[in-house]
């Protein structure tokens, strides 16, 4: 086994971690460099070795008696992968299948970056009425677009609760589509006439469709407004994201066309 040492100047007044992970021509451990790094930052002088071969990390397996690498031994006892190692140095360690807001709040924070900065790019201020119209757009096509990474897994979720869906199935597939091209013509200011109709339908089928999932029938589920592979749960964050196109929708139609003013 080829043994690459990585420790620091200072080991002998650090705690030292040994490290085995894989380094291959074809092959680089995320998770290793991800234990190495955690291990450097809490304060550990980590003993790299390398793992280069495909027989050589069947070797380490066999004498260890463990399925996957990287591993961590500290203090002679061995501490496990990099989820073990997360959790051994008091990190904490995200349950994959546990519900999560995460996904929605970074698309309504890139969005609302955006719009900030469209809005200062074009007018010079961060206040501007477009600066809040530009958000619920960009939102919009942020949403499609992770719709549509997926559309059969969107589909499959979005027909768990969409009641235009369940009653015709090819809705689930169009409704990523129509969101996206809502979005891109309501931030071009094109097609008013056809953009705030397709926000105005989708936003207030969505919205009454979440309402009778969630606040009537009670039931537990995921929402598909990130995509088919999310574990945002469907409730409030699904309902707002349906009536901020129901609001937007009748934002442009008050406004005689709102950001398509001139055009």
């Amino acid at each position: 086994m080829t043994i690459a040492t990585d420790l620091r100047a200072d080991a002998k007044e650090k705690p030292v971690a040994i490290l085995y992970r894989m380094v291959m021509a074809k092959h680089l451990c995320p998770f290793g460099l991800k234990a190495r790094d955690l291990l450097r930052r809490k304060g550990y002088a980590v003993d790299d070795r390398w793992l280069t071969t495909r027989a050589e990390v069947d070797a380490f397996k066999g004498e260890h008696g463990v399925e996957t690498t990287p591993q961590t031994f500290i203090d002679g006892r061995r501490i496990g992968g990099y989820d073990a190692l997360r959790r051994f140095l008091g990190v904490t360690v995200r349950d994959p299948k546990a519900a999560t807001y995460m996904p929605i709040v970074a698309v309504f924070a890139m969005a609302a970056a955006m719009a900030l900065a469209a809005s200062w790019s074009s007018s010079g201020s961060l206040l501007a009425v477009r600066a809040g119209e530009w958000f619920i757009a960009f939102s919009m096509c942020l949403l499609a677009m992770l719709k549509l990474r997926d559309l059969e897994g969107f589909s499959n979720m979005f027909l768990g609760y969409d009641l235009l869906a369940q009653r015709w199935v090819p809705y689930s597939y169009i409704y990523p589509f129509a969101e996206g091209l809502a979005g891109v013509l309501m931030i071009s200011g094109a097609l008013t006439w056809l953009s705030v109709p397709i926000a105005l339908a989708i936003g207030s089928i969505g919205a009454v469709s979440v309402f009778k999932a969630v606040y009537i029938d009670r039931r537990e589920l995921k929402c598909a407004c990130v995509g088919g592979d999310s574990n945002v749960p469907l409730g409030l964050v699904s309902l707002t994201e349906n009536l901020m196109m129901v609001a937007m929708a009748v934002w442009m139609t008050v406004t005689a066309g709102g950001l398509g003013a001139g055009h």
